[in-house]
């Protein structure tokens, strides 16, 4: 089979995800379900913008033995097999250190999703899951305890987000849905802090524009 369509369509997804603001430089990771027994993954230490698709690598989903591409396979390889393992229905696992969400994973809070159509997309609730080592069989470990079958989004402390989905643009679909998601819960939390701290207020008013107008 001619994995480089599948290539291409990594590297494609990078360069939307980099415009977006979702992914930057070297930052974040793509995988993508070729069959039962591969995956494509993009490669280690490659700036998104000047990637092509032979750079792109073939992984092994039993052993992470590369098979196709010269590249070094991204550090978090097992941690997206992890998912691809645990979740048959997945296609697409995506990292991104997006920015609004990305903040989110600071606060140590477990994001409870407040509207129907968003649920349909990542789940009830967007799980938190602690800091580990980026690139670590830790890491990988504690994302595989969390991982569910109804959950499609999830933060990780101090690291950034993980979605995925059924196909490439469910897992982008994810992606959005928790950006706004995020952002929702960031202004309504700014807007608590607001009126109980008014010689913030000036400062947190600027913020809560940001938001609201991104």
């Amino acid at each position: 089979m001619n994995t480089l369509p599948i290539r291409q369509s990594v590297v494609n997804l990078c360069v939307k995800l980099s415009h977006l603001g979702y992914l930057a430089g070297t930052g974040g990771n793509i995988a993508l379900r070729i069959d039962a027994d591969r995956f494509a993954v993009t490669p280690s230490a490659i700036d998104y913008l000047s990637m092509h698709a032979d750079d792109v690598c073939v992984v092994r989903l039993t052993d992470l033995q590369c098979i196709e591409g010269d590249r070094t396979p991204s550090v978090e390889t097992s941690l997206h097999a992890r998912v691809f393992r645990l979740r048959p229905d997945v296609s697409c696992s995506i990292h991104t250190h997006q920015p609004v969400a990305s903040a989110c994973a600071l606060l140590g809070r477990t994001l409870e999703v407040d509207d129907e159509a968003t649920r349909q997309i990542i789940g009830p609730y967007v799980p938190l899951i602690g800091y580990m080592p980026s690139g670590t069989a830790l890491l990988a470990g504690m994302v595989g305890r969390a991982i569910a079958p109804d959950l499609n989004a999830y933060l990780m402390r101090n690291h950034g987000v993980l979605c995925c989905g059924a196909s490439l643009e469910a897992a982008v679909a994810s992606i959005n849905a928790l950006e706004g998601l995020a952002r929702r819960h960031l202004a309504k939390r700014i807007a608590e802090q607001i009126s109980t701290h008014p010689r913030r207020a000036v400062a947190l008013h600027r913020v809560l524009q940001t938001l609201e107008s991104s």
